[in-house]
């Protein structure tokens, strides 16, 4: 067990941090998964942006390594310019 008032705080931050970091990592991966279902071009062109946009959010704030972001990106626009 931690031995002082700040490693104690360190503790209760990172377990704080941590739960929010995997609940939005979550819910990106779930928007990943659902935009990569779809099979009608128009729903996956209007779902894009708003994927995007979390997955540069997610990056902003180190949720998520920027170029995982990048990476995810570029796969999800092949997809959808793939779909017909």
């Amino acid at each position: 067990m931690a031995n002082h008032k700040s490693s104690l705080k360190r503790i209760r931050q990172t377990s704080t941090h941590r739960l929010h970091n995997r609940y939005y990592a979550k819910t990106m991966r779930n928007a990943v998964r659902k935009l990569r279902g779809t099979t009608d071009k128009a729903e996956a062109t209007a779902l894009l942006p708003k994927v995007q946009k979390m997955l540069d959010k997610l990056a902003k704030n180190n949720t998520i390594h920027p170029n995982k972001a990048a990476n995810l990106k570029s796969g999800l626009m092949v997809y959808v310019n793939k779909l017909s």
